[in-house]
Parts: C-alpha cells; structure tokens; sequence
C-alpha cells in the first residue's frame, strides 16, 4: 500500500501578515496624497495662467496687483471682469461635476452612473431651453428653473428606480430612458425657437464660460462651500455602499439616509454648476476614472476627483479660447475628450460579458 503524498506546504502562500497590510495601507494613503498634491498644484499652475495669458499678456506682479484690490491700467478690466470670474468658475464648476460624478459612481458601482448620463444634466437643459424660447427669460431666471428641474428629474429618477432600495443597474437605464426624452423634447423646444433664442439656448446647452460675471460665479461658489463638507463628511460612509448595502449595513451604515443625503448632496452641487455654466459635457463622467488611475484604490476619491475636474474645465476652456482660429465653448472640448471614453467604456463592458 502507498503512503499518502503530502502536500508541498512552500507552494502555499502565506496569508499576509498584519504588519505587511499596515506598509500597503501607509504606502497607498502616501500616494494618493502626493497626486492629489500634484494635482492641485497644476490647478493652481492652469488658474495662473488663465488669468495672465490671452490675446494680451499680463505679467504675474500686475495679476498679483489686480486680486489684491489694486487698480492697474488695463489688466483691472481684462483680469479682474474678464478672466477672473471665469477662472473662479471653472474652478467651482469643474469641482463640482467631479465630485458629484464620482459620488454617483462610486454609490451605484458603475462608471456609467454619471449625471450626464442618467438624466440630470438633461433635465437642467431641457427646462432652460423651455424657460429661454417659450417664456423668454434670461440670467438668473433661466438659472433657478434648470435648478428646480434638475432636482425634481433626480427625484423622479429615484422615486422611479427605488423597489425594497436602489439598484444601480435599474437606476442607470431609467435615467438613460429619462435623458433620451429630455433630450427629445430640447430637440422639439429648439426646432420652435426664434434665431435669437436659439443662439441664446445653444450656448447655455453646449455649457460654456463667455461673459462670466459674479453674478453667475456667486450662487455655484456658495453652493460648493455649503454642499461640498456634506459630501466629504459621509465619504467613509459612501466607501461602505460600494461594498453592497448588505455590507454596508454590516458595518453600521444607515443605507437608505446616507444614500438619500449623498444624492441630495450630489444633485444640488451639478444644479448650481449647470445652472451657472450650463451642463459642461463629460466632466463629472471622466473625473472620476482618471482619478482612479492617479492615485490608485484603496481611499476616498472624492477629492481627487473633484480636483481632476476642475482642472478639466480650466484646460478644456483655455483650449477651446486660444489653441484654435476660433473660439470653441468649453462643453465642445470636453465632449470631444469624453465621448470616446464612453463608446469604450461600453465596449469593454459588452466584451467582457457584463452589463451596464
């Protein structure tokens, strides 16, 4: 009779100690401080260089001048009316769709699920081009309506997907359905508008930052100050949905309130950023996977993220102004960076045999 064959135990490997996980843990929370380090001085860098270069160039000294209140010749009106504003815009807004984007994807575990894509941004649109070229109003008007519309289309979208919780694959394809009708009826809105009105509503639509004033700066500004902690506060809790809500649960997280809070949160930051900027395409879809990349898994996204975008949009807008014989809106720009990325992210998705 044989004797039994032992197994070769060195071919097992050993379970990694303790100390071992602490080195990875302490590794990994040091490199996503150093990108995100990295990625806010290159914000800085690129809000620099959009208040100093144009068609006129100002130098750092006279720019410095112009923040601090002093009245320089020329540069005050181009620097301080001009390209201020707009940069501070393209801080806030971009911020903004990059943190409320990943909010979306990191709670539903899906890249898909970005406000572009399921309905909110559509929402916004479609009630600014009604409030623009059936009712004729403008600025601040034309603001609170896309706000309004933004909240109630995330609510009908929740109310609509919610069955004992929210899925996020039934949460994803009730948006896209929603969004495709939004965006009939912004198609149908603008086949009716006057020459005037449709440029008006094109430019809002296509998200742009030309003739930026504090006035539209103010109200995304203070709605990041106020929502943007709401957010950064629950992201331990938000990491814990993206284990499952079963995991979730397990550890103490109250689901359904702290989804609720997240997506309230999530929803007013893209209503104030739309309604300022209009819905600047592929920002809060692409904010997140880059970040992703940058500094790796393992943390919070949310500020690396938030990050990303605003650098999107400050990059995106100072290409669109100054890289092409033409002026081109920032919403162009992001669009021509984002849409390949979603035909890809679909493909992949399909190839590997899953679904959305």
């Amino acid at each position: 009779m044989n004797a039994p064959v032992l197994e070769d135990q060195s071919a097992v490997p050993a379970p990694p100690t303790l100390r071992a996980v602490t080195r990875a843990r302490v590794r990994g929370a040091y490199r996503r401080r150093i990108v995100a380090s990295a990625i806010l001085l290159l914000v800085a860098a690129a809000f620099v260089l959009s208040l100093m270069a144009g068609h006129t160039f100002y130098p750092a000294g006279d720019v410095l001048r112009v923040v601090l209140g002093e009245d320089v010749p020329g540069a005050s009106f181009t620097v301080g009316t001009l390209r201020l504003p707009r940069a501070v815009l393209a801080v806030a807004a971009g911020f903004s769709f990059g943190i409320a984007g990943v909010t979306f994807q990191t709670m539903l575990r899906n890249p898909l699920a970005s406000p572009d894509v399921i309905g909110i941004t559509s929402g916004a649109g479609a009630a600014a081009a009604i409030a623009i070229v059936m009712f004729s109003l403008g600025g601040t008007e034309v603001s609170v309506v896309a706000i309004v519309a933004a909240l109630a289309v995330a609510l009908l979208v929740y109310t609509l997907a919610f069955r004992d919780g929210v899925a996020g694959t039934r949460l994803i394809l009730i948006g896209i359905g929603i969004a495709a009708l939004l965006d009939s009826v912004t198609s149908y809105v603008l086949s009716q508008a006057g020459e005037w009105d449709l440029q008006e509503a094109m430019r809002w639509l296509t998200g742009s930052l030309n003739g930026t004033t504090w006035q539209e700066t103010a109200p995304a500004g203070f709605a990041l100050l106020v929502l943007g902690p709401v957010l950064l506060h629950q992201a331990r809790n938000l990491s814990a949905l993206s284990l499952g809500d079963d995991t979730a649960s397990a550890l103490g997280v109250r689901v359904e309130r702290t989804r609720l809070v997240v997506i309230v949160a999530a929803v007013g930051l893209i209503a104030f950023a739309t309604a300022a900027a209009g819905p600047i395409a592929f920002v809060a879809f692409l904010s997140g996977p880059i970040a992703a990349r940058l500094v790796g898994t393992g943390g919070s996204l949310l500020v690396p993220a938030g990050l990303v975008g605003a650098l999107l949009v400050l990059c995106a807008d100072f290409t669109g102004q100054y890289a092409f014989g033409t002026r081109f809106p920032v919403g162009i720009v992001t669009g021509v960076l984002g849409a390949p990325y979603l035909v890809y992210l679909i493909v992949r998705t399909n190839r590997a045999g899953g679904s959305l």
